[in-house]
């Protein structure tokens, strides 16, 4: 009898915890960088960290939509994009860093384009505004001397736009794209040439934040979504193959194809995100929104102090 009551104790224990696990969706995109969140999932370290996670495939250009309705409370995406998220009304808070883009971004050009100034004039493929691929096209084309109003822009996500490209497509001289796409450009050199990445223009790093409601909600959560990102990043170290394999899955992609597109990335484990969020966080988001302004993507700047919180990185 007591044997049949301490089980029933510990069933009782286990339901409970099973029900404090806290709910949270998050909208990510199928971009390389963001491939430890889904092992995180896949691989149940959210679960070991009391998190019932929902991911939720969202493009870049509807993810604050997701917020806003509050169809999700967190979300990858792009430093700068944070920046326009705040600037137009969605209050989100960056938390910790996920990557940074080692030539996994860049421009495929025809090869009749021998150089970024030779796009006067011409058309480019890139993502909205208020996207990576747009910012990325203005970031190159500035430090190049031109702006987005030197080229014709035709929106189209990173995919369609390498495709494009694969495809020979007449009426597009250059396109914006990003890992695992741009491999496939890489592997078609007669369909273009990559003129430029991120190793040549270092502005894509991607952070994740939530909703200020959720952050002030369930701060421990929010640090258990953070100790689980930096625990799949060590799992990838400890175990790649089959490491390779999960994140590989979700991209429809083999262990080998993923490791190869993720060579031109790295993930930032706890120590590269306080140094991240030391100086440079601030410094590259100033920048960024005063390009933003420029172009016109937002019209106002937001709070900046309000861009990040940091004490989930302990």
């Amino acid at each position: 009898m007591r044997k049949l009551f301490a089980l029933a104790l510990i069933a009782s224990a286990a339901a409970g915890a099973q029900a404090q696990e806290t709910k949270v969706a998050i909208g990510i995109s199928g971009w390389t960088g963001f491939a430890p969140l889904t092992l995180a999932k896949e691989a149940g370290i959210f679960k070991k960290h009391g998190l019932d996670v929902t991911i939720k495939k969202i493009p870049q250009k509807d993810r604050h939509l997701a917020i806003a309705s509050g169809d999700i409370q967190c979300a990858a995406t792009t430093v700068e994009t944070w920046v326009v998220w705040n600037a137009n009304g969605v209050a989100t808070t960056q938390i910790f860093q996920l990557d940074k883009s080692f030539g996994a971004d860049g421009m495929v050009v025809k090869p009749s384009v021998a150089k970024i100034t030779d796009l006067k004039g011409k058309t480019v493929a890139a993502d909205a505004p208020g996207t990576a691929g747009y910012f990325g096209l203005a970031w190159i084309l500035k430090k190049n001397g031109l702006s987005v109003k030197d080229v014709k822009v035709v929106n189209m996500g990173p995919q369609p736009a390498a495709n494009a490209m694969i495809a020979g497509n007449n009426d597009i001289d250059a396109a914006m794209t990003y890992e695992p796409y741009l491999s496939a450009v890489r592997a078609k050199p007669e369909a273009g040439k990559i003129i430029a990445t991120t190793l040549d223009y270092p502005m894509v790093m991607d952070t994740f934040g939530c909703t200020p409601k959720f952050l002030s909600e369930n701060p421990k959560a929010a640090k258990a979504l953070a100790d689980a990102y930096f625990d799949a990043v060590d799992m990838i170290k400890k175990e790649p193959k089959k490491s390779f394999e999960i994140m590989g899955a979700d991209v429809k992609q083999t262990a080998e194809a993923f490791e190869a597109s993720q060579k031109y990335l790295r993930w930032q484990d706890r120590e590269a995100n306080q140094k991240f969020f030391a100086g440079e966080h601030a410094q590259f988001s100033k920048e960024a929104a005063d390009l933003l302004m420029e172009i016109g993507i937002i019209k106002q700047l937001p709070d900046m102090s309000k861009l990040a919180d940091t004490r989930f990185l302990k």
